[in-house]
């Protein structure tokens, strides 16, 4: 691939097979960082610093990104990119060896960053909830099911306590576990991955929140399961009109179920577009090549190809500016230079001085 090739390349116009040709609401503005109406959730330049063993780790260099209401984004990019530490970070719960060290975050004029742990706890679990990687591991296994969604309902709401199991079956009715008020006495080991899943989505929505976050939450499923597991999530945020984002490996379940998709490499936004003019048209070649190493309509298996090389170590001193340039085929001696995330329309942003 060479600086003169036209943007829509054979990898694109493979990887736009898959998603399906639905309106796309939702649109980027000029900058992603600074959207024209109010968001729900705005983050500008967040840094996030790990003291390991070996050294200080830069696990979050500068992403800056913002969710409108009632919209779906899909957060995509390999395992170690920072996509879970990015939403760690914004509820307050990273490890006690890491640290933000500069950024800041607004979700509906409420400082996430600046406030106390009490006054995030208030809005932790009622305005803003998630699901986590892993449920049988998030679930506490020596406690009721039923019991745990109680929790929930008793730290953020006034429901009386003689009404507190009616409202806990109810959210498990809601995300159509069968026999909810059997499964109310259930511990996490007497259910199944898929139900263990639901049960955590009830207890995330248990509160009715503004915004979701679903990080992976279909890894480990069946493929029935998981088809299911995002109905019930796009069904519940399209009834309460409630903005989600999907932190995902996969970039299909992305592209069917998102309004825009924002691809992270090794603590860097790269790239946020629409889902439909992020597959058919990738900027960045980190993501061009995602797109090249996924199976999508007719592309080929013989045809797919690796992403080349492996993630930088974060904890080195001499990163270079942009971190794909030591993997990437189409670096120049700008890319020594300061990362810049271009707008090259149609709501779609780059960070490369040599895109696809």
């Amino acid at each position: 691939m060479n600086a003169a090739q036209s943007p829509v390349t054979s990898e694109g116009a493979a990887a736009a097979a898959m998603v399906p040709s639905r309106q796309h609401a939702h649109r980027a503005t000029t900058d992603p960082a600074t959207p024209a109406r109010v968001p729900l959730l705005d983050v500008r330049d967040l840094h996030v610093q790990f003291q390991t063993r070996t050294g200080v780790a830069r696990v979050l260099d500068g992403v800056s990104l913002h969710v409108d209401r009632g919209e779906t984004l899909g957060i995509v990019g390999e395992s170690g990119s920072g996509k879970s530490v990015f939403f760690l970070a914004l509820l307050g719960i990273l490890e006690a060896n890491a640290r933000i060290t500069s950024g800041s975050a607004r979700f509906g004029g409420f400082d996430l960053l600046g406030s106390s742990e009490a006054e995030r706890s208030s809005v932790r679990g009622r305005e803003l909830a998630m699901v986590f990687q892993n449920p049988r591991a998030a679930l506490n296994p020596i406690r009721r099911v039923g019991q745990q969604i109680e929790d929930v309902l008793l730290r953020h709401t006034a429901t009386p306590r003689h009404a507190l199991q009616a409202r806990a079956v109810d959210a498990l009715r809601r995300v159509q576990i069968a026999d909810p008020e059997a499964r109310y006495h259930a511990y996490p080991f007497e259910l199944s991955g898929g139900q263990c899943q639901r049960v955590m989505i009830a207890m995330a929505l248990a509160c009715e929140p503004a915004l979701l976050i679903a990080d992976e939450p279909t890894t480990g499923l069946d493929v029935t399961t998981q088809a299911a597991i995002m109905a019930l999530i796009a069904r519940i945020a399209r009834e309460n009109g409630m903005a989600t984002i999907l932190v995902t490996h996969d970039l299909g379940l992305a592209g069917e179920h998102c309004d825009r998709i924002a691809v992270m490499h090794a603590g860097h936004l790269v790239e946020m577009a629409p889902a439909a003019e992020l597959f058919a048209r990738p900027r960045h070649p980190y993501t061009a090549r995602l797109l090249a190493s996924t199976p999508y309509g007719a592309l080929s298996i013989d045809a797919l190809t690796s992403v080349p090389g492996q993630l930088p170590d974060l904890t080195r001193t001499d990163l270079p500016p942009c971190r794909f340039s030591e993997r990437c085929d189409r670096v120049l001696p700008a890319c020594a230079g300061p990362r810049v995330m271009q707008d090259t329309g149609e709501g779609h942003h780059v960070a490369c001085h040599n895109p696809c």
